[in-house]
């Protein structure tokens, strides 16, 4: 990409405008999430650690970029009967609601519900914007779904037909319809940078966020972070939230919600490698061969797929 003034950008800089390269920073730092959400759920609460996670994403803004805040606040004033639920449903609701199902429900259940993400963005894209489907696409999406099922069942695809589906599924589900709500709507982001929408969101979700928590807490379901807990959330902070949004969003401002969505199939995939290299677990050949699925998948949608 050329500079205004003719002269080519630095390669890093071209690299970071790259769609590819931030949807690949993004499907990482989310991957390792399922490590850390594995390895956090007797450290926090659901709402404990979302709350927690958005202050101090907040103070980190505040610390970091004050000047940026001030500015933010002012280009958002038209815009935040948008913002507003975007924070609430893509930050606080299905974070919430995923992170709560998970205690109900088992790995294999969670991962069919995140393969369901991007076929509700394809479809939400059909609903509001209009935009054609096409078939290699879906073929595609499919490739990547298979992909999934055949690294939560560890290769026996017939585990799926003994499913036995609970109320955390449907909890995890509603999850998983915040979230694909929120990428849909992504597209009719306001015209202004995307670290001004980021901050407006991330004000809007630790806002909303403190509701629930008050619930959690007057339910006595709270449980205060350890120490464990708390680098749970420093993770999900710096690296889940800032990192790996602010790329999401970028991604999508250059190439569309439905196009990004299919390489959340990647985000399982990735989170089972990490397992076997942070967690000791083995590497079997299923783990080899979704890999190879879900990457057909996207090459299938993205390239045959135009």
């Amino acid at each position: 990409m050329d500079s205004p003034s003719g002269a080519r950008q630095p390669l890093p800089s071209r690299l970071v405008q790259t769609p590819w390269l931030l949807l690949a920073v993004t499907v990482t730092v989310w991957g390792a999430n399922v490590v850390v959400a594995r390895a956090s759920t007797t450290e926090v609460s659901p709402f404990a650690l979302v709350t927690l996670r958005w202050l101090i994403v907040c103070l980190l803004i505040a610390a970091y970029e004050r000047g940026a805040v001030l500015t933010a606040l002012r280009q958002l004033r038209p815009h935040w009967l948008y913002v507003i639920p975007m924070g609430a449903a893509g930050f606080t609701g299905s974070n919430g609601l995923l992170f709560a199902g998970a205690r109900y429900t088992t790995g294999l259940n969670i991962a069919i519900v995140t393969a369901v993400i991007p076929v509700l963005v394809i479809l939400g894209v059909r609903v509001v914007y209009g935009s054609r489907i096409g078939g290699r696409r879906m073929v595609g999406v499919v490739m990547t779904i298979v992909g999934i099922l055949v690294v939560a069942t560890q290769g026996d695809l017939t585990a799926v037909g003994q499913l036995r589906f609970n109320f955390g599924d449907l909890v995890e589900f509603g999850g998983a319809l915040f979230y694909a709500g929120y990428t849909v709507a992504l597209r009719r982001k306001p015209p202004i940078p995307a670290m001004a929408f980021f901050i407006g969101i991330a004000l809007s979700a630790f806002a909303v966020s403190l509701p629930a928590l008050g619930a959690e807490i007057a339910m006595g379901a709270v449980i205060w972070p350890t120490a464990g807990g708390w680098a749970a959330i420093l993770y999900v902070a710096i690296f889940t939230s800032i990192i790996g949004q602010l790329s999401w969003i970028k991604a999508i401002e250059r190439i569309g919600p439905s196009r990004a969505g299919v390489f959340q199939n990647l985000v399982p995939i990735i989170g089972a490698s990490l397992s076997v290299l942070l967690l000791g677990e083995s590497f079997h050949w299923y783990h080899g061969l979704s890999l190879a699925l879900v990457l057909c998948g996207i090459y299938v949608s993205e390239r045959m797929g135009k």
